[in-house]
């Protein structure tokens, strides 16, 4: 039995099942979903191929299976689809039921204090990407966490003073800790203690907290471009 791939698609299930509330109507969506993760669930995958060609970390035949594409198992490759459609799903759900507060509410300009705080992230961030450039994952996970400040700031900053955006990287989050538990956990990936900081958060190395925030908040970049979202401060 292929575990990973049971997992994966036990992730979608929920929120696929509920695609057709009548109020957050998640299925007018799909479309804007599938166009938002293409282009950045495309450079992930090359990313994974990459890196797991390179040793970074491996997939557990036991419950990823032997058979793989480009050196990648079904469960992966799937894991770059019911993921993001998840947690899209999940930003909808919290800008239907959720109170929306704005720092500098009724500024079209973002606030200065929110650009400076996201700068000094982004700047700190790059450091220590070059202190830690020998430990393969943990260099790459800070330079996808810096790219994902960086497009934020330069195209949609009001996604920084936005509580929809806390929302929804804090409770993706807490859905990446329950799933990325049972992955690391059982274990289904297993790292190279060379590519990472070897510091866990119980089982999870912390290079994958930053890995998961970049490529949603990627994503979540792309989907409220093609929404059209946040018109009111552009």
């Amino acid at each position: 039995m292929n575990i990973y791939v049971i997992i994966t698609l036990l992730v979608i299930a929920g929120p696929l099942a509920l695609s057709f509330d009548k109020r957050v109507a998640y299925y007018r969506n799909w479309k804007a979903v599938f166009l938002a993760m293409l282009p950045v669930s495309g450079i992930y995958i090359i990313w994974d191929i990459l890196v797991t060609a390179r040793g970074d970390w491996s997939f557990n035949p036991q419950y990823a299976g032997e058979f793989k594409i480009l050196g990648l198992p079904p469960g992966e490759w799937l894991f770059f689809i019911t993921v993001p459609f998840a947690c899209i799903f999940i930003y909808e759900v919290v800008r239907y039921y959720f109170r929306r507060r704005i720092i500098g509410a009724g500024e079209k300009q973002t606030p200065k204090a929110v650009t400076y705080t996201a700068a000094a992230a982004l700047v700190l961030t790059v450091v220590f990407m070059f202190v830690f450039i020998s430990n393969d994952y943990s260099f790459l996970t800070l330079l996808a966490f810096a790219v994902w400040i960086a497009v934020t700031l330069i195209w949609n900053p009001w996604l920084l003073r936005d509580s929809y955006t806390l929302w929804f990287m804090l409770l993706s989050q807490g859905a990446f800790l329950l799933v990325n538990g049972i992955l690391t956990g059982l274990p289904i990936v297993e790292y190279n203690s060379e590519a990472i900081w070897n510091i866990r958060i119980i089982t999870i190395p912390l290079e994958d907290l930053f890995y998961n925030i970049s490529f949603l908040g990627l994503i979540q970049n792309v989907y409220v471009r093609i929404k059209g979202y946040g018109k009111e401060f552009r």
